[in-house]
């Protein structure tokens, strides 16, 4: 039995990672799961002892230990202790939850919204609970791994279309027959190349063939629009977006996602999207902080004005330096290395210069497009960016990057 198994695809598919890890680390270019002992803000972290500039965070506006966000915390769990010990439908839902639920609709121009325990699950929950069956889903090519799971667990026709390619956006449409329900999703902002979904074409789109619309603003909340409510705001359309989907772990310092839209379509998923029905809730503490966060936001504008500041200097910067930032508008910024081990070595590079930065390589994109994935937040300081830039900007040229 041993021998066979030892002979089997999942054996065979656990020993090529485990030996392509055991190569990283004897080469000293394995760079992931790396212990942060301390995190100051969002700018900066303590990793191996180590005090560095942190380019690797999605807490674009630098609300990780914002003190009324803390307090919020410390009174949830004062009140409440630390969990609920229950599911939302039966004794886990507390005057918390719903105070929350009404934050994110308000902060979203939407009537009713619901959370559920990672932005993962909403996803994988949401999509599949919506869609079954005979209709239609049609993804952008790009899409987060969540919503791709969602699509096909729901076991509905699954069609993508070419990144950001409105045309071949329709003709996915017109392929669907007229008789169908139909669901257009996509990434507000992309999560590997920072750019944004031609949001004002997709729903004009829509509209035009009777489709849903859903967006994923995991990445855009907090980063898109005068006072960070998304991508409905940022491009001026109101409220366009029938499904808004997002994280509460990224610009949002606490865990887990929502998604907020029409009341009846709400109600519907908490009597029977899986994730929340089967799933605890969200503890006390977690929920506080989520909900003093959108709060925060509103009361600083100052950080939505710092990071776009930023984000120009940052991406200019590397522009100027001849690297190549594919199509970024975002805090989420690319540097394009090439093969993979030019991404390892210019990670090696950047970490020796105490910059917390991290490499994508394949398969998680495709081959040839290997990139170190920065991002800056509102907290880094002019000082810290034009730093970073030298660095970077040295090590690209000795590894040949540029």
């Amino acid at each position: 039995m041993e021998s066979n198994r030892a002979k089997d695809a999942v054996s065979q598919r656990i020993q090529a990672m485990v030996n392509r890890v055991a190569d990283l680390k004897a080469r000293e270019r394995y760079f992931y799961n790396m212990p942060v002992t301390e995190l100051r803000g969002g700018a900066r972290a303590i990793v191996n002892g180590r005090d560095m500039g942190m380019y690797a965070s999605y807490g674009y506006l630098g609300l990780l230990g914002h003190p009324r966000i803390g307090e919020a915390a410390k009174a949830a769990v004062d009140k409440y202790g630390t969990g609920t010990n229950g599911v939302r439908t039966l004794a886990g839902t507390l005057d918390l939850h719903v105070e929350l639920e009404e934050t994110i609709a308000d902060f979203k121009h939407a009537e009713a919204a619901v959370t559920y325990t990672s932005g993962y699950a909403t996803n994988l929950s949401v999509i599949s609970t919506l869609m079954g069956r005979g209709d239609w889903i049609i993804s952008d090519k790009y899409n987060h791994a969540s919503i791709v799971d969602g699509c096909m667990m729901s076991g509905a026709m699954f069609r993508r279309f070419k990144h950001n390619d409105m045309a071949e956006l329709e003709k996915r449409l017109i392929q669907a027959p007229a008789d169908v329900a139909k669901l257009v999703i996509a990434d507000a902002v992309f999560s590997m190349d920072g750019d944004i979904i031609d949001l004002p074409k997709v729903v004009e789109l829509c509209q035009k063939h009777d489709a849903w619309l859903m967006m994923d603003e995991a990445h855009s909340v907090g980063v898109l629009g005068k006072t960070g409510r998304g991508i409905e705001e940022h491009f001026g359309l109101g409220d366009v977006v029938d499904i808004k989907m997002g994280t509460l772990s990224k610009t949002i310092p606490s865990v887990g996602g929502y998604v907020a839209g029409k009341k009846d379509m709400m109600d519907y998923l908490r009597h029977a999207s899986r994730a929340y029905i089967f799933s605890a809730a969200l503890p006390p503490a977690q929920a506080a902080a989520a909900m003093e966060s959108f709060k925060v936001i509103l009361d600083e504008p100052w950080r939505m004005e710092s990071l776009q500041a930023n984000t120009d200097q940052f991406i200019g910067g590397l522009k100027s330096a001849g690297f190549d930032t594919m199509l970024t508008e975002t805090a989420i910024v690319p540097i394009l290395c090439g093969d993979d081990e030019r991404a390892y070595d210019l990670t090696a590079a950047c970490q020796a210069k105490d910059l917390f930065m991290l490499p994508v390589v394949s398969p998680a994109v495709p081959n040839g497009l290997a990139r170190l994935r920065s991002t800056v937040t509102a907290t880094h300081t002019t000082d810290e960016i034009a730093y970073a830039l030298d660095v970077i900007t040295k090590a690209g040229k000795e590894i040949g990057i540029i």
